[in-house]
């Protein structure tokens, strides 16, 4: 039941008629007695850089889902970047920290590379084709790296290189090689 203590987590996109985030979440969130609800807001492109900093302005707001077309302009929104969010130049969550502060981060490529992993795809050491470099191209790329997979990664739409990360938790993320359509 959606009280007035009730934590928000918004689900940010357009259009939101293929949002599933919801119908996952709220029956878990029910079923384990977590007062939270993911809400899906539809917010068109034109109005996104407005509507984001709103957002975080609701108390009881504690982050963000982010889905097309929103995640690389995230980037530019929050306050801080995970290093796979930098690296892939996209990001699909939203932290509000304590402090307030929004720390923007990227799951996508994680769960990529984790669902290959689960099938018995090992990628250390392997290479991969990645066609695409936006908002979920360039995090499974970066991901694919991060697991070990040290070869080229090209996209063959764009020539956004993705974004390198100077470092920072345990492991340092980069892209090692990247080509685009006109190499």
């Amino acid at each position: 039941m959606i009280s007035g203590k009730t934590t928000v987590i918004a689900h940010l996109g357009y259009p939101t008629f293929a949002f599933k985030a919801p119908m996952i979440y709220n029956p878990w969130f029910d079923k384990n007695d977590i007062d939270a609800v993911v809400v899906p807001m539809g917010v068109k492109p034109e109005d996104y850089r407005e509507f984001f900093p709103l957002l975080f302005k609701m108390s009881n707001i504690r982050g963000a889902l982010v889905t097309m077309p929103h995640k690389v302009i995230t980037t530019e929104l929050v306050d801080e970047l995970t290093p796979i969010a930098l690296v892939a130049g996209a990001s699909n969550a939203v932290l509000v920290r304590a402090d307030g502060s929004l720390l923007g981060d990227q799951f996508d490529g994680g769960g990529f590379a984790r669902g290959v992993a689960r099938k018995g795809f090992d990628a250390t050491g392997k290479s991969a084709l990645v066609v695409g470099n936006g908002g979920v191209g360039s995090p499974i790329a970066a991901s694919l790296v991060d697991a070990g997979c040290p070869g080229s990664a090209c996209s063959i739409r764009s020539s956004r290189p993705p974004r390198r990360a100077g470092g920072g938790g345990s492991r340092s993320c980069s892209a090692r090689s990247w080509c685009s359509p006109a190499t």
